[in-house]
C-alpha cells in the first residue's frame, strides 16, 4: 500500500506520488476511509507552526469522518437487506463470456450466501454475484407469462347450410403452467369431450357439436386443464350459430291477406 503522507513545502502540500498504485487507483475520484485518516494525519503533521489549526476544527472534521462512515455502514446494511429480501423472487441476471458477448438468465432465487463482503446468490443451481443483477421481477408478472391464453380475438360462425368444423388457436402455456388439453363451454353447458380436440395449439370443435344449438352469437369459455391453475378465458372466442331458417305459413298469410 502507497504511503499517502506527503511533505508540505511554504505551506503548501506537495503531490503525492502514486506510480506504484497507479493500475489500481487510475480513474477514481472516492475518497475512502483510509483515506481520509490519511489526509486528516498528515494535516495535523504539518501545521503551519504561525496559524496552527485548533482543536475545535480537528474535532469537527473528525466528526464529518464518523458521519461519513456511519452513512456507509447504513448504505451497506441497506443493500444486504434488500439483497436478502430476494430469497424466493424471480430475478433476469446479466453474465459474460470470455469473448465479451453479454447473455441473460433468468430464474427463481434459491438462497444467498456471503463471503466477506461478497454477496452470492443461487440461480438455477449456480451462483451469481449481485452486481449480476438486471431485474427483479413480479411473481405474478411471471405466471401470467407461461399461463396458457388466446392471443388474439376469434370470431366464428357455423352455418347448417355448410356445416364445417370450427378451430382457434391457444396457447398452451410452458413450464408448470402448461395445459395439455382444453374443454369449451358454450350456452353454460360443456361441450362433449368427444367433439374438442387439439393439436399443435389448435383447437377444433366438430360440426357436429353445433346441430342441436338455437340461432344465435355465443361467447365460448375455453378451459385448461393445467392444474393447479385452471386457466379459464372468456372473452376471446364467440360462435355466430345459424341453424334455423324462418319460414312463412302460405294459408296463414293468405287468411291474413284476405
Amino acid at each position: 500500500m502507497a504511503n499517502l503522507v506527503a511533505s508540505v513545502t511554504d505551506g503548501v502540500l506537495e503531490q503525492i506520488n502514486t506510480s506504484t498504485t497507479t493500475s489500481s487507483k487510475t480513474g477514481t475520484t472516492d475518497l475512502g476511509k483510509e483515506a481520509f485518516l490519511q489526509l486528516l494525519v498528515t494535516q495535523m503533521q504539518n501545521q503551519d507552526p504561525l496559524n496552527p489549526s485548533n482543536d475545535t476544527q480537528f474535532v469537527a472534521q473528525l466528526a464529518q469522518f464518523s458521519q461519513l462512515e456511519q452513512l456507509q455502514n447504513l448504505s451497506n446494511t441497506n443493500e444486504k437487506s434488500q439483497i436478502f429480501s430476494l430469497v424466493g423472487k424471480d430475478v433476469i441476471l446479466t453474465t459474460e463470456n470470455s469473448s465479451g458477448n453479454v447473455s441473460y438468465v433468468q430464474g427463481t432465487v434459491d438462497f444467498i450466501t456471503m463471503s466477506g463482503s461478497n454477496i452470492s446468490l443461487s440461480v438455477n443451481g449456480n451462483l451469481y454475484d449481485s452486481s449480476q443483477i438486471q431485474s427483479v421481477l413480479d411473481s405474478n408478472y411471471v405466471l401470467n407469462k407461461i399461463l396458457p391464453s388466446i392471443s388474439q380475438t376469434v370470431a366464428l360462425t357455423y352455418d347448417a347450410n355448410s356445416p364445417a368444423d370450427l378451430s382457434f388457436d391457444v396457447n398452451l402455456g410452458s413450464d408448470a403452467a402448461a395445459a395439455t388439453q382444453v374443454a369449451v363451454v358454450i350456452n353454460e353447458k360443456v361441450i362433449d369431450a368427444s367433439y374438442v380436440s387439439i393439436k399443435d395449439n389448435q383447437v377444433t370443435i366438430s360440426k357436429e357439436a353445433f346441430s342441436k344449438l338455437e340461432n344465435g352469437t355465443y361467447n365460448a369459455s375455453i378451459a385448461f386443464n393445467n392444474e393447479p391453475y385452471y386457466t379459464t378465458v372468456s372473452n376471446k372466442v364467440t360462435i355466430t350459430v345459424k341453424n334455423q331458417t324462418v319460414s312463412v305459413d302460405t294459408d296463414e298469410e293468405e287468411t291474413t291477406l284476405a
